[in-house]
């Protein structure tokens, strides 16, 4: 099976939720798991945070979510055309973030990483980040 979808909306926090749920309604046609849609869910919900948070610093422009199918693989890359990131490296570790004064956690790409199997990212600062997530979907027990 092979499918894809593109999806674009506006970077305000009411669209995370809007996000997650057109993702999770993608990948139901792979007979997920509860277990894999909320992985999946959760990680969507952190991508696209840190577009508005980080990316855009709270401006109004358009996240981009891409969705692909091929097998049992589901990827997903979000994209925003924001600050970028100058340092990924540093902005990866654990409880770092650029905006402390908003009391970030600084555990987004964390929890990314955790719940999906293969996170890549790339940016360049004043043109934007992409976040490429990877995860196989209906290996329930293996």
């Amino acid at each position: 099976m092979k499918n894809e979808m593109k999806l674009e909306f506006d970077s305000i926090s009411a669209n995370e939720a809007f996000a997650r749920v057109t993702v999770a309604a993608f990948m139901a046609q792979m007979n997920p798991s509860m277990e894999e849609v909320a992985d999946v869910k959760t990680a969507v919900s952190e991508a696209v945070t840190n577009a508005i948070i980080h990316g855009y610093q709270g401006e109004i422009h358009k996240i981009t979510i891409s969705g692909r199918i091929e097998e049992q693989q589901l990827q997903l890359e979000i994209a925003d055309q924001g600050v970028g990131i100058q340092d990924i490296k540093k902005a990866m570790e654990p409880l770092y973030t650029s905006r402390p004064e908003l009391e970030r956690s600084g555990m987004g790409f964390l929890f990314m990483e955790a719940f999906m199997d293969e996170i890549q990212v790339s940016s360049k600062p004043g043109e934007g980040t992409v976040v490429v997530m990877k995860k196989m979907i209906g290996q329930h027990g293996a």
